[in-house]
């Protein structure tokens, strides 16, 4: 019986592999991957021995007709990215939209992401948050910060490193000196780290140690206590 599988991989420790994502990548008859090289070291760790096809941004447009034929063909196809859940700021919706249009069954398995965990050990309050995953590169940037300026429940973003200081530095130039923000890296890895603070000091911490690895970034939403000292954005 055909049907998709969402399979999440590991952020960083091999040991979050789940039982079932094993069993679900050794038994579909395709895997599609994000970068057939990072997902062979995983595979082959694992001994999966599933035949890849690449999967990614640049040619995910052009793929999606094929693959809904070969699953209407009876295939079971499983698709990851190179860490944490596909469609989480990584390709999977075009595709998982697709087979819903044609009722392909769509079967995501809970796994690793990243935001969860940095969202939970922040501290900052989780029982409403948004997840913005990584802003806009220039053009909307700013008019998403005006937006999230007003924004009540916890804010998530992803970052790259060689951005953090500048993302930092607009965080409080947008929500304020003193909104509180947390900084997570390496998620699961060797050299987990997470830096809690008000955004000035956040700011100042790795303007002085520059950031390295996968960061996710929490902050404040807005909140009558810290709607004072916030500095003019013009």
């Amino acid at each position: 019986m055909s049907k998709l599988y969402i399979v999440p991989t590991p952020i960083g420790n091999l040991e979050d592999m789940t039982f079932r994502a094993i069993r679900v990548l050794k038994e579909v008859d395709l895997i599609l991957a994000e970068d057939t090289r990072t997902s062979g070291k995983l595979l082959k760790h694992f001994e999966i021995s599933t035949h890849m096809h690449s999967h990614h941004m640049h040619n995910e447009h052009k793929t999606v007709e094929n693959l809904i034929s070969r699953l209407k063909g009876g295939e079971t196809i499983a698709l990851i990215s190179d860490a944490g859940t596909p469609a989480i700021s990584d390709p999977g919706f075009l595709l998982t939209r697709a087979c819903v249009e044609n009722n392909i069954e769509v079967d995501c398995l809970p796994g690793a992401t990243a935001f969860v965990p940095a969202l939970v050990n922040s501290g900052l309050p989780n029982d409403r948050f948004v997840f913005e995953g990584f802003l806009p590169e220039k053009k909307g940037r700013q008019t998403r910060y005006l937006a999230l300026a007003e924004e009540t429940r916890t804010m998530i973003f992803y970052v790259s490193p060689h951005k953090l200081v500048k993302t930092l530095a607009e965080f409080v130039q947008y929500f304020g000196v003193d909104r509180q923000v947390s900084v997570s890296r390496e998620l699961s890895k060797l050299h987990e780290e997470t830096i809690r603070g008000t955004a000035e000091e956040v700011l100042n911490h790795f303007e002085i140690k520059a950031p390295k690895g996968e960061i996710v970034a929490v902050v404040e939403g807005k909140t009558k206590e810290n709607r004072t000292k916030k500095i003019d954005s013009e």
